[in-house]
């Protein structure tokens, strides 16, 4: 905006625009202020408005609640322009629309009380035609700003949910050595199973059997090996007399290790028994149907 509004009455003040706020969805200017321009007391230009109450309908002016002051201290408006007093009902302050202002040049005895109005409505229009131009550019920032409030959300759901140990990886990529950060990234994936387990794996041994006893009681675990020795039948024996039996079926098929976790599919780049022992990554297939797998086992 255009800066001549900065000398008005003969003393300098801020910008009249810096005075026009928005309450109650209208452009106002409060009393306050009003008197200040035209260079008044409140005090006066309070009684001529009192002495004129048929000229000034809702429309024109209305008085400020306590919580619409207080918003103006919030929206950064000097406490200084808020009357001492007012939080506990001792001051009351009035809100006039542009209506109310150019009323005002009607009753006020100040000298200058019409060119202050025309100063104060050309403020007005000023502001207006400002904001009809730049319409656009104020949704297109409204828009941002949304979808800016829904990322702050995600991102502190994200920490909220790290915060409480709630929120599990997908997938990772472990070193040698790293041996227990492997093994118990795996064994939560176990215990995230709600439906089923089937582990397909051309090297198990009986670490696997152990690892796969940490799942949800009722959830049924398969796995899919290229042999069995009769070490691993006889430890699958052992296993099952104690514990909710593991099915163990010969498939020599697949080169690769997968794991399916009720309706999703990790690669697996070992097999169980040597998490950590290497380099290997663990990769969620987010567009793999584990049903299209299990039908061609």
């Amino acid at each position: 905006m255009e800066e001549p509004f900065a000398m008005v009455t003969g003393v300098n003040v801020a910008p009249v625009e810096n005075y026009i706020y928005t309450i109650r969805g209208k452009y106002v200017m409060i009393d306050i202020d009003l008197a200040k321009l035209y260079g008044v007391e409140n005090r006066s230009l309070r009684q001529a408005v009192r002495r004129n109450t048929n000229k000034f309908p809702d429309d024109f002016m209305f008085r400020l609640m306590k919580d619409e002051a207080n918003e103006l201290i919030n929206r950064g408006v000097s406490q200084n322009v808020i009357p001492s007093g007012y939080n506990t009902g001792g001051a009351e302050m009035f809100a006039f629309t542009e209506q109310g202002v150019a009323m005002l040049a009607t009753i006020l005895k100040s000298p200058n009380a019409v060119d202050v109005s025309i100063t104060i409505l050309r403020a007005f229009v000023a502001m207006r035609h400002f904001l009809l131009t730049n319409a656009q550019i104020f949704l297109r920032l409204e828009r941002v700003e949304s979808k800016q409030h829904e990322t702050d959300a995600k991102i502190e759901q994200v920490f909220a949910k790290l915060e409480e140990k709630t929120l599990k990886p997908q997938q990772g990529l472990f070193f040698d050595g790293q041996v227990f950060d492997a093994y118990e990234f795996v064994c939560n994936l176990i215990k995230r199973a709600s439906s089923r387990i089937i582990l397909i794996d051309n090297y198990v041994d009986e670490s696997v059997l152990t690892m796969l006893d940490k799942r949800r009681t009722g959830i049924p675990a398969a796995i899919y090996t290229q042999s069995i020795t009769k070490q691993f039948a006889l430890d699958i024996a052992k296993h099952d007399a104690q514990y909710p039996p593991i099915a163990v079926k010969v498939f020599n098929r697949s080169h690769d290790r997968f794991l399916i976790i009720d309706n999703q599919v990790y690669h697996i780049g070992a097999s169980i028994k040597d998490l950590g022992k290497k380099w290997f990554a663990v990769l969620l297939m987010e567009d793999e149907n584990p049903d299209n797998l299990i039908s061609r086992l």
